[in-house]
C-alpha cells in the first residue's frame, strides 16, 4: 500500500502527463488540442477532488486546522480551475496566444502548488493520519468525480 504523499505525488506525475500531451497537441493545432485540454482538466478535477473531499477533510478533522494550509490549497485548485476553463475557451475561440499564455501560467502555478504539496502538506498529512494512511488512499481511489 502506498502512502498519501506517495500516492497524490504520483497522481501529480499523471497530471503533468496529461499536462504536456495537451501542450503537445496544441502546438500542432489548437483544434487538435480541444480533447487533451478537456482530459487534462477533467484529471486534474479529480486530483483536486480527492485532496478536497478526503485528505483535506481527514487531516483538518484529525488536525483541526481549518484555515492552515489546506485552505490555501483550495484557494490555489480555484485559481488552476479558472485557468483550465480559459484555456479551453481561447482554444474554443482559436486564440493560440491567449492559450499558451494561460497555458505557461498554470504550469508555474502548478508546480510551485505541487511543490508545497509534496515537500509540506503531504508529509504533514502522513505525519498526522499515519494510523488511518491505507484508508485514507482507499477512500481516494475509490473516488468517482463527475
Amino acid at each position: 500500500m502506498s502512502t498519501i504523499k506517495e500516492f497524490l505525488a504520483a497522481d501529480h506525475r499523471k497530471c503533468d502527463n496529461f499536462f504536456a500531451l495537451m501542450e503537445e497537441k496544441a502546438m500542432k493545432s489548437l483544434s487538435e488540442a480541444k480533447e487533451a485540454c478537456e482530459e487534462f482538466a477533467k484529471e486534474a478535477e479529480r486530483h483536486f477532488q480527492m485532496e478536497e473531499r478526503v485528505m483535506f477533510v481527514e487531516f483538518e478533522n484529525k488536525t483541526g486546522m481549518t484555515e492552515g494550509p489546506t485552505a490555501m490549497m483550495r484557494h490555489e485548485h480555484s485559481q488552476m480551475r479558472t485557468l483550465m476553463k480559459q484555456m479551453c475557451e481561447a482554444i474554443d475561440a482559436d486564440d493560440k496566444d491567449k492559450f499558451f499564455g494561460l497555458s505557461e501560467t498554470l504550469m508555474i502555478l502548478l508546480q510551485q502548488h505541487n511543490m508545497k504539496e509534496e515537500q509540506m502538506l503531504y508529509p504533514m498529512a502522513q505525519q498526522h493520519l499515519s494510523e488511518e494512511s491505507d484508508k485514507v488512499v482507499e477512500m481516494m481511489k475509490s473516488m468517482v468525480v463527475e
